[in-house]
């Protein structure tokens, strides 16, 4: 990860202004029309997610352009997975107009084909009824709560990802891309030539990167974006995976978001550094109290410490997330807090003014990002709302704490599984409510099968380990 300064998300000068971001207007459908017709634009990506955070888009050529800007293109939902039954199959993609972009050329062939934009839907009913079980709008349900509340949250990600190569046939493999390690140079880091076209193509789509450099694994690579409202941070993160893995496939290789493809190295986070922001100003700082943190941030701090159990299947879902979650990989396991280490859950960067702020590092790159921060934007306010007050911040290094030293300090740990995290995830009623009761529903259920699906599958440890041996 960068370093605390480079995150800063105002200069000096700024910390003393208000809004840390500008406040965006929508284009107009005639404003997005023409620029259609300008940038000789062929086809419209009506973008939108489903629960388990995949990507999905519905494609329309140029005479559909005006009826897609209506929000009256419709698809199946019952092949959506969580979405609905078939009986219920048809659904609205309703464009949020502010998230209008025309996608750089990726390749030749696709220049010459035409140029792409997107527009990020929300989901809805035939009547207009917002769908229950679109992730986007659980977002914007808590940040909604957020405003009624006064604040605003602010978001900036360090997604982290590796690069494989491919076989001959063109299938993945986990043959690393390089052998490089944390802040390597070429020619050791292959992926300095990648990483800048990447960049390059997220800068040409209106993105603000902060930096990019190779991670401490052999083929892991981090780009970090800058800090931007919660909900344009969720849709950022979900156009990021695609132009990774889209600029990956031009260099014929295989880009992968999984938590911990390789044993024995560090796996791949998603830290997120979180503020609120009231009236223009930081609501977490305050000079004069303790660690320059103000109440509302040691609240906030404390509903994610007290949640993190239940958050935990929402930000780390897949079984292969806590093979990252183990001690010795620089991956949380510990529910604490801290303003100089990284082995707490939670961290607290040295900048302060507008830059305060909490950094997560429990998520990781699989997470549906919609659910993922709202999730974590329920959990802080909740902390708000019931004037939760944290434990003392843990200055050492936890890895290297006994358990009666860590039970001495209310130190707990996260789910070790997949199963135990939605156990935690189904006893917290703030996350549950906050998902809904349909993305909840689902969402278990998918979850359930998963590990169901993962402990009847006989693995190769096992045969390695028992197969002579018994």
């Amino acid at each position: 990860m960068t370093s605390p300064d480079s995150k800063n998300p105002l200069s000096k000068t700024q910390a003393a202004k208000k809004s840390p971001a500008p406040d965006k207007t929508a284009p107009t459908r005639q404003h997005i029309l023409d620029e259609l017709q300008r940038g000789e634009v062929k086809f419209l990506r009506l973008q939108f997610t489903d629960i388990l955070g995949t990507t999905k888009n519905v494609e329309v050529p140029g005479s559909q352009f005006e009826k897609a800007l209506n929000g009256d293109v419709t698809f199946d939902g019952s092949a959506v997975e969580g979405f609905t039954r078939v009986e219920e199959s048809d659904m609205l993609l309703r464009p949020d107009l502010s998230t209008f972009l025309i996608y750089p050329q990726f390749s030749r062939e696709e220049g010459e084909r035409g140029r792409v934009a997107r527009l990020i839907c929300d989901v809805t009913l035939p009547d207009g009824t917002p769908f229950g079980g679109d992730p986007r709008q659980v977002l914007q349900r808590q940040v909604e709560r957020a405003r009624q509340l006064g604040f605003e949250m602010f978001v900036g990600t360090e997604p982290e990802f590796f690069l494989f190569e491919r076989t001959p046939g063109g299938l993945g493999s986990t043959v690393t891309h390089d052998k490089a390690g944390y802040f390597d140079l070429a020619p050791i880091d292959k992926g300095e030539r990648i990483r800048r076209e990447i960049v390059n193509k997220l800068l040409q789509m209106g993105f603000d990167i902060e930096a990019a450099h190779h991670e401490v694994a052999p083929g892991q690579h981090e780009i970090d974006f800058r800090y931007a409202p919660a909900l344009e941070t969720a849709d950022r993160i979900a156009t990021f995976k695609f132009v990774v893995k889209r600029v990956a496939l031009e260099y014929g290789l295989l880009a992968s978001f999984l938590p911990k493809p390789l044993e024995n190295v560090n796996g791949s986070g998603m830290h997120c550094h979180l503020s609120l922001f009231k009236d223009g100003q930081n609501a977490f700082a305050d000079p004069e109290r303790e660690y320059g943190l103000s109440q509302t941030a040691l609240h906030f701090i404390a509903g994610l410490l007290d949640h993190a159990e239940g958050i935990a299947a929402v930000t780390n879902p897949l079984v292969n997330s806590y093979k990252r979650l183990v001690p010795g990989f620089e991956a949380p396991v510990n529910i604490a807090w801290s303003t100089s280490n990284r082995s707490a859950l939670i961290r607290i960067p040295a900048k302060r003014g507008n830059s305060t702020r909490a950094e997560v590092r429990m998520p990781d790159p699989s997470c549906n990002p919609y659910l993922a921060l709202a999730a974590m934007l329920a959990a802080g306010l909740d902390g708000i709302e019931q004037k939760m007050e944290p434990p003392p911040a843990i200055q050492r290094n936890i890895f290297k704490m006994t358990v009666r030293e860590k039970r001495h300090h209310r130190v707990k740990e996260l789910p070790a599984d997949l199963r135990e995290a939605v156990d935690e995830l189904e006893k917290d009623e703030v996350i549950a409510r906050a998902l809904g009761e349909h993305v909840m529903d689902h969402f278990v259920a998918a979850k359930r099968a998963e590990w169901r699906q993962y402990s009847a599958t006989v693995h190769q440890w096992e045969l390695d380990r028992y197969l002579d041996l018994i």
